[in-house]
């Protein structure tokens, strides 16, 4: 990757990023193969989820679910524990692409204090 040079204001913010043609021309052609993606509004469109919560999700590689519990200090057993259920059970609902039931949820949003709407990608 070409190194990029930055054009700052008086204060000193970055203003403007200047690049290579052929860098910007990649962007272009990159850009163009983007393709709109269907939405449909509904009534969780307004949930935010705590940054820290998306930092583990970033920093550690993990899912939604497995953040939330990261997040509350508790391990795959604890929640096991107060769930009723096992931690193998647990460590499939944090799988990544894991859709749990709206009830489940619901559990654990009271466990991780949180609603149920802010476990949902």
């Amino acid at each position: 990757m070409a190194k990029v040079q930055y054009i700052t204001d008086e204060g000193g913010k970055v203003k403007y990023a200047v690049l290579p043609i052929e860098e910007y021309q990649h962007l272009l052609i990159t850009a163009q193969s983007y393709e709109d993606l269907p939405y449909n509004a509904d009534h969780t469109d307004n949930e935010t989820v705590p940054d820290p919560v998306v930092q583990l999700m970033i920093a550690q590689q993990v899912s939604l679910l497995a953040a939330w519990r990261l997040y509350r200090g508790l391990s795959q057993y604890d929640v096991a524990e107060k769930l009723g259920t096992t931690q193998s059970a647990i460590s499939q609902l944090e799988a990544q692409g894991s859709k749990p039931q709206k009830k489940t949820r619901v559990k654990l949003a009271a466990l991780y204090q949180c609603r149920p709407e802010q476990m949902v990608l």
